[in-house]
Parts: structure tokens; C-alpha cells; sequence
């Protein structure tokens, strides 16, 4: 299935590792040009190297998204290098998982800064930029794919914070959605479950510590949960993240998708 995305304009926030990483070897694969996003200069090195792409395929541009302005510069720069942004693929951020009794003002705001303003500082320079651009001879300007988390969905008391953050995010996504369609501008949300990356580990040393377990005892029972019966691989993520971007998905906007091999199925 040709998806259309050859030449495409790509950015990618928190590019450099995880799910992030995975959504844009996908879209260079597909032939796309792709700047991915990260605060750190160690993690887009390797990031570099494991991709193993010329300049006139990569960029790589360290930016901390909780800042606006400094959003806003990456977005311009990226840009500026890519001719023009066709999809922006948010992946950014990570709320720190906290006891109830471990909240306060400072958690609160820690965990709206990590995932959802990463998020809308970029988006927003994105959509800038879109207005005023010439939609193309289907009338489309863009695509947005947020990826989000069950989280925002499913109360859970250890990820109270994050979760109200992933809310939010989802609302916002639904809600611009609405108004940005009428542009030719599509947004979507994508809810991963467990996936294996780095931020897994650290989920599976809370269960641990709060049911009691060793560590290889909690995965093991977090596995067996799943009706999948496995974790997700980042590249499940990406291939939804590279289908919603592409024209094979013209017609879908403020849609939220699950993909958690069956973790949390919600009408």
C-alpha cells in the first residue's frame, strides 16, 4: 500500500528514543524527510547514528518543549530545513508516576508541564504556520497525531497527575479537531499501553514496589493481564502513527485510537 508520504515533511518531538525514535525510522523508511526533537544532544547523537541517515534526510534540533519560544524555534528551524511541515507526530514528555500522598502543587504542575504543554507548544507553532498556508489539491494543510496514553482514560491513583495531563491533551486534540477540519487539518490521538521501552521499567518498579513483587514477578503478571498476552514494540505505535499521517486516512479526524493489544477496552 503506497501511503503516500514520499518527500513528506516530518516532525517528530521526543524523536530520539522509544516510541518517538521507532515513528521516525517509519516515516524515513516511507521516504519522508523527517527533524526529530529532543532536550538532549546525547540521546539525538544516538539517535543519528542508529538511523544512519544523511542531512538531507535528518535533522535533529535540541529544543525543551515546556518552553513556548523555544517550541516555537524548533518548529521555525525544522521548517526552514524541510521546505514545510506536512505532519507533526508528538511523542514528547514523560509524568513521573507519584503516590497519591506524594502529590502536591509542584507534582500538578510537573506532570502538565512533561505532557501536556511539550505537546501544545509544539502543536501550536505547527497550526501558526498551517493558517496561513495554501492547502494542497485535496485541501488538505496537515496532519496531527498526538500520542497520548490510556491513562487519560482510565483513572489510575499512582498516575493521577500524568493521567489528568493525558485528559487534557485528549480534550484539547477532540476540540481542536472540530475547528481545524473545515482548514484541511486533520488531528488525532493515539493510547499506547505497556510498550517496551525505557519508561516501561520504571511503570514496572512502581507495581512492583506497590504489590509487593520483584520486578520480574510484576512484569510477568502485567503480561498475563493482557489479552495479547505480550507488551506493545514502539513500532505498533509507529504504524498507526504512519497510517493516521498518510492519505489512506483522509477521512478520519478527532478519532483517539487504542492500540494496548486489548488493556482497556472502552466503547
Amino acid at each position: 500500500m503506497d501511503l503516500e508520504l514520499n518527500n513528506n515533511g516530518v516532525v517528530v518531538t521526543g524523536g530520539s528514543k522509544g516510541i518517538g525514535l521507532a515513528v521516525a525510522r517509519r516515516f524515513l523508511e516511507e521516504g519522508a524527510r523527517v527533524a526529530i526533537v529532543s532536550r538532549s544532544e546525547e540521546h539525538l547523537r544516538a539517535a543519528r547514528a542508529s538511523l544512519a541517515q544523511g542531512e538531507d534526510r535528518l535533522m535533529t534540533l535540541s529544543a525543551d518543549l515546556r518552553d513556548a519560544q523555544q517550541a516555537r524555534g524548533a518548529v521555525d528551524r525544522a521548517a526552514a530545513w524541510l521546505g514545510e511541515i506536512d505532519v507533526l507526530v508528538n511523542s514528547a514528555g514523560d509524568a513521573q508516576r507519584r503516590a497519591p500522598e506524594e502529590l502536591d502543587s509542584d507534582a500538578w504542575h510537573a506532570a502538565m508541564d512533561a505532557k501536556y504543554f511539550t505537546y501544545i507548544h509544539a502543536q501550536d507553532a505547527v497550526l501558526a504556520r498551517w493558517r496561513q498556508r495554501t492547502p494542497d489539491s485535496r485541501g488538505q494543510r496537515g496532519a496531527i497525531i498526538n500520542i497520548v496514553g490510556t491513562g487519560g482514560r482510565v483513572p489510575n491513583p499512582s498516575h493521577a497527575a500524568g493521567g489528568a495531563a493525558n485528559a487534557a491533551l485528549l480534550l484539547s486534540t477532540l476540540a481542536l479537531a472540530q475547528h481545524y477540519a473545515r482548514l484541511g487539518v486533520r488531528l488525532n490521538a493515539i493510547n499506547p499501553g505497556f510498550t517496551l521501552t525505557d519508561r516501561i521499567h520504571r511503570s514496572i518498579e512502581h507495581e512492583a514496589k506497590r504489590l509487593q513483587l520483584t520486578p520480574e514477578q510484576a512484569l510477568a503478571k502485567m503480561e498475563a493481564e493482557l489479552p495479547l498476552g505480550r507488551f506493545g514494540e514502539p513500532e505498533d505505535i509507529a504504524d498507526a502513527a504512519l497510517f493516521l499521517a498518510s492519505r489512506r486516512a483522509s477521512y478520519i479526524t478527532g478519532a483517539v485510537l487504542s492500540v494496548d493489544g486489548g488493556q482497556k477496552p472502552i466503547l
